[in-house]
């Protein structure tokens, strides 16, 4: 072969393999930005989808009562159609995982994959109390009592049923809630109505304790021995509300607002002072001094009201001056039975029997805290309101409407 002819066949292979070279490359930048574009388009999905579900979840539950609901009837809100249910992520390893779950694995962890959503039907059922372990006739009084509660609660939120959100996420709507499981019983904690001795009580029938009047008040409230609702996975859940007995005690909404502006406040709180204190002082109160504004105490009754009443609070709400029907959803949550703080022992006793108690077991009597000072009552909340005009005294009627009406307590002399 000439060396000419070897020239072009060298010439015409090295242009034949640089033009396939550049094909090929030109062909994979092409292939994997598509794929680049893809991820993207899937992380957009992804973080569109998050910011709208967190969005859901953040939902303000607020919901406004029109001025004339004692006037008009039919039901706001039916509760008798299914809702979807926000899922908590973590779950309690002791209960069984909930139904349409699937365990994948993800950067070496297992995490909880819901594949549909699970239906809760509102209201639950009501469990009948079982009356055979109450003996005698001195409980017939306290019967009575308890069914014209019942009723009258049941009645009220069948008319006003739309008093709570029933899209509200479950695992919150059940996290004031308490369990004993030896004894199946659900115990919805309201704060200043003689949650501390619930507690106590709750302790000793689940063999923490042998006697109420023996656990202190930090092993009460920060020991972290009982458990609540929400620690459970769905199921869990789902079965207590539906089978356990469910009790709730609540208070006269002024009595029980002064009673925790007096225990917060007027006694030293390294949490509430610092907390609450340092933020309504600095914005209730003109000219306030730099001592004031650096511990916190101090607050007086009217710089207390001001701040709950506010809109724009300078520090969130707190579960000791809730409203009950925000702590226990009392209309999503038929309980089965309604305490009151003003027939306390009574009341308590009561459902001790019902329960089927150590006969032994009384609810116990004594101030859990400050004991020396003058329970909150009817005359010292009046000694309170004093400092508050009539307007002011009928916006926090207005802000405990709702829990003069679910409970049926008489409207104050304002």
């Amino acid at each position: 072969m000439k060396a000419k002819q070897v020239f072009f066949s060298v010439l015409l292979f090295g242009t034949a393999g640089l033009l396939l070279f550049m094909y090929l490359q030109a062909w994979v930048e092409e292939h994997h930005a598509g794929r680049i574009e893809k991820k993207r388009e899937q992380k957009g999905v992804s973080v569109t989808t998050g910011k709208i579900q967190k969005q859901s979840a953040n939902q303000n539950s607020e919901v406004h009562i029109p001025e004339d609901l004692k006037k008009k009837g039919g039901n706001l809100l039916n509760l008798e159609r299914p809702t979807r249910v926000l899922r908590k992520s973590s779950h309690s390893q002791r209960e069984n995982r909930a139904p349409g779950s699937a365990t994948e694995t993800y950067q070496g962890a297992k995490i909880r994959v819901f594949q549909k959503p699970i239906l809760m039907y509102w209201p639950l059922a009501t469990q009948p109390l079982n009356k055979s372990s109450v003996q005698g006739n001195k409980w017939k009084k306290a019967e009575a009592t308890q069914e014209k509660r019942r009723s009258f609660l049941r009645e009220f939120c069948k008319k006003y049923g739309g008093v709570n959100d029933p899209k509200a996420n479950i695992f919150h709507i059940v996290s004031r809630i308490y369990v004993e499981d030896k004894h199946k019983i659900l115990y919805c904690e309201v704060p200043k109505a003689g949650c501390s001795n619930w507690k106590r009580i709750l302790m000793v029938l689940n063999g923490l304790a042998s006697s109420a009047y023996n656990i202190s008040h930090d092993t009460v409230h920060y020991g972290k021995h009982l458990k609540t609702l929400d620690s459970f996975d769905l199921k869990g859940v789902h079965m207590r509300l539906n089978t356990y007995t469910k009790a709730v005690f609540v208070r006269d909404p002024m009595e029980r607002l002064v009673s925790a502006f007096r225990d917060k406040f007027e006694h030293p709180n390294s949490y509430y002072h610092p907390v609450f204190g340092k933020a309504i002082i600095k914005k209730y109160r003109p000219n306030a001094t730099a001592k004031a504004l650096n511990n916190g105490s101090g607050v007086k009754f009217k710089e207390f009201a001001y701040y709950l009443l506010d809109a724009q609070r300078p520090v969130g709400m707190d579960i000791h001056w809730e409203r009950v029907s925000k702590l226990c959803y009392p209309c999503l949550i038929d309980y089965d039975f309604v305490g009151k703080f003003e027939t306390l022992e009574e009341d308590a006793n009561y459902f001790l029997q019902l329960i089927g108690a150590p006969k032994e077991l009384k609810f116990p009597n004594f101030k859990d805290r400050h004991s020396s000072d003058e329970r909150t009552s009817a005359h010292v909340v009046r000694q309170y309101l004093k400092d508050l005009s009539a307007a002011e005294r009928q916006l926090i009627y207005n802000f405990y409407h709702l829990d003069y009406l679910m409970f049926n307590y008489t409207t104050p002399h304002l």
